[in-house]
């Protein structure tokens, strides 16, 4: 999915559109697509929307993946999820995931797991901590205290925009709706259809914010092997 416009990267997404944020030499999208490859998957599509022809025109020109990689481009904004109404995975199980995420998932466990489990869908998921700054207080409506925690973590788990679903799902998606993840995900639940968590404890970053694009791109220079074996930060 790499249409949306990256407003919270702006000023940099206003010409480069952020699939093609560079992580030193290679662009986001270049990463994610090699580990999909590396992974056994044989064919990419890429669903595009603001400045889409600039990552097809380097898709084509630089990419030399040797599986096919095809384009949906939408003529008006369809939600995280809607383009999905414009593929068509040949009756088999497929991935859907952000191009803007850099993660060291491994996607044939993802799907292992998604297979066992006999789903319709499964949603990779991460934990992350927040440490809160202040003492935050437990009290009844009446004002009486009943506890105080000082400076508390908080644990929860959260989307890694990182998806495994059969081709089924495409029956709850209208040609042309727009809609995100989290709504279809709860429209198929809501028809009886059972979703399963697949947890991820290994390294997760979202860079749709100037502050983890930044560390991403840290992370991957320090170890670009750690997400692409046999690589380096350069191409």
């Amino acid at each position: 999915m790499a249409g949306g416009r990256g407003r919270r990267l702006e000023p940099y997404t206003s010409v480069i559109p952020k699939p093609l944020m560079p992580l030193g030499e290679r662009p986001i999208i270049d990463v994610i697509v090699r580990q999909l490859i590396a992974a056994g998957i044989e064919q990419v599509t890429l669903a595009v929307g603001h400045l889409g022809g600039i990552i097809e025109s380097w898709i084509r020109q630089e990419g030399g993946y040797g599986v096919p990689v095809d384009f949906a481009y939408e003529d008006a904004p369809l939600g995280t999820a809607g383009a999905l109404g414009r593929v068509s995975p040949g009756g088999q199980t497929f991935l859907a995931l952000n191009g803007d995420i850099l993660t060291t998932v491994s996607f044939e466990s993802l799907l292992a797991f998604h297979r066992e489990a006999g789903v319709i869908a499964t949603v990779a998921a991460n934990e992350r901590v927040v440490d809160v700054e202040y003492g935050v207080l437990y009290a009844e409506d009446d004002g009486t205290l009943l506890r105080l925690e000082e400076k508390p973590q908080i644990r929860y788990t959260v989307s890694m925009g990182v998806y495994a679903f059969e081709p089924a799902i495409l029956d709850y998606i209208e040609p042309g709706e727009r809609v995100d993840f989290p709504e279809l995900l709860e429209r198929v639940m809501g028809r009886g259809q059972r979703v399963a968590a697949y947890r991820h404890d290994g390294y997760w970053r979202d860079i749709g914010n100037r502050s983890d694009y930044e560390d991403a791109i840290v992370d991957f220079q320090q170890d670009p092997g750690r997400f692409l074996p046999g690589s380096n930060a350069g191409r």
